[in-house]
């Protein structure tokens, strides 16, 4: 069961990012999920009742007596004791155990189903606090960059080539980028709460994410059929099953059954008479037959398992063609993030190449520190989209393996 909360690591391991953390965390959030111990419970309450099924009817006793005996040839009958036991038609048990144990299957499909959930959820969060950092990292970066440009036009209007202007505008996009950041914190310390939500522990507890993250040059080799291995097809499948076992189960309960018994009348002997069988209690083994005559409620059943098992069908269909489109929209989405990344890679180098072109005219004395607000601002444009690129990219690959990967 562990291996199957383990699908979604691949996405990093295999993409060259360190994922021991996040896989660290998926083994906690399955251990410690609500949710997943309900399910756990549901399934071993469905195993036992394939125990509960493994049984007979009520034994039958009873007891009476002759307020006016009978008096027969060997003597009066003073009471009467009988005991029953009714069993079903043979095969009958087996076919509730194989009912009761394909419901609990179908149990079990739910917890593979909710633990992928989970660590899909657990993943994209993951991938949402990394996305939120490095957009924080990115914004010091440029404050750092900023407090530079801001000692250069100092330095300038000293020499009586930059005016008090350019100094406050860089300070008030300084006091901009620190409010973006500080907003930020506030959108870090929310996802991280829903991270810890996810893992049941504090929302205040510190969360380990990887520094930087990157697109590969290649994507792994997917394999679309995979698709239909995924659990939420496969419940399907268990559903269906436990309609086969329980049509079987109405067979075996429209035949007939039978049961065997036992009554003994004591008998009280005669004082007037001498014979052999004077007094001799009667004891008398008893067959009986339970035969469905009436029986339209079995083909009832048999004509409601047979619409259901229909239901079942298109419904899966249905669900098969959500998941197709899902599938084929993460893919898009991912092949978007891969070609919006190298876009921004390189206007993200032309911007640099323009920054350095300013630097340059600054030693020449003719720089112009609107210009140094537009290429800063551009770059960070940039690098934020870069991030968000990779975030994107990430998440869609997590969407991916939650619906191909076994």
């Amino acid at each position: 069961m562990k291996k199957r909360i383990l699908y979604i690591v691949f996405t990093l391991a295999a993409f060259g990012v360190n994922a021991q953390s996040l896989e660290f965390y998926l083994q906690e959030a399955a251990q410690n999920s609500p949710m997943i111990q309900a399910l756990e419970l549901r399934y071993n309450i469905a195993k036992e009742k394939v125990n509960e099924m493994n049984t007979l009817p009520n034994t039958t006793v009873a007891a009476g007596y002759f307020v006016s005996e009978p008096e027969t040839r060997t003597g009066a009958q003073r009471a009467r004791f009988s005991v029953s036991q009714m069993l079903p038609w043979f095969g009958t048990i087996t076919a509730r155990e194989n009912y009761a144990s394909s419901m609990a299957e179908t149990e079990y499909a739910e917890i593979v189903i909710a633990k992928r959930k989970l660590a899909l959820s657990l993943a994209q969060s993951y991938y949402n606090l990394y996305g939120i950092q490095a957009k924080q990292k990115v914004l010091q970066e440029n404050i750092e960059l900023l407090k530079t440009y801001e000692t250069l036009a100092l330095t300038s209007v000293e020499v009586g080539k930059a005016s008090a202007v350019d100094i406050l505008k860089l300070q008030i996009r300084q006091n901009e980028l620190q409010q973006q950041k500080e907003v930020l914190e506030q959108s870090y310390l929310a996802e991280q709460a829903v991270f810890n939500n996810l893992l049941n522990r504090e929302e205040s507890i510190a969360v380990e994410i990887v520094e930087e993250m990157e697109i590969p040059e290649d994507d792994p080799m997917l394999n679309k059929d995979d698709l239909s291995l995924n659990p939420e097809l496969l419940k399907y499948d268990q559903l269906y099953e436990s309609v086969a076992q329980s049509e079987l189960l109405n067979q075996k309960e429209n035949a007939p059954s039978f049961g065997i018994g036992l009554d003994y009348i004591p008998v009280s002997e005669r004082e007037d008479m001498v014979f052999s069988d004077n007094g001799k209690d009667i004891v008398m083994p008893m067959v009986t037959f339970s035969i469905p005559v009436f029986n339209n409620k079995f083909k009832s059943v048999t004509k409601q398992n047979e619409l259901r098992q229909k239901e079942i069908e298109f419904q899966k269909e249905e669900r098969l063609n959500v998941l197709e489109n899902a599938y084929a929209n993460a893919i898009s989405q991912r092949n978007q993030a891969r070609i919006a990344h190298q876009t921004q890679a390189k206007n993200l180098n032309q911007a640099k190449d323009a920054e350095e072109i300013l630097i340059k005219n600054y030693e020449t004395g003719t720089i112009n520190f609107n210009d140094v607000l537009d290429i800063q601002e551009l770059q960070l444009k940039f690098q934020t989209n870069q991030i968000q690129s990779v975030q994107l990219y990430y998440l869609q690959s997590a969407i991916i393996n939650y619906l191909i990967n076994k």
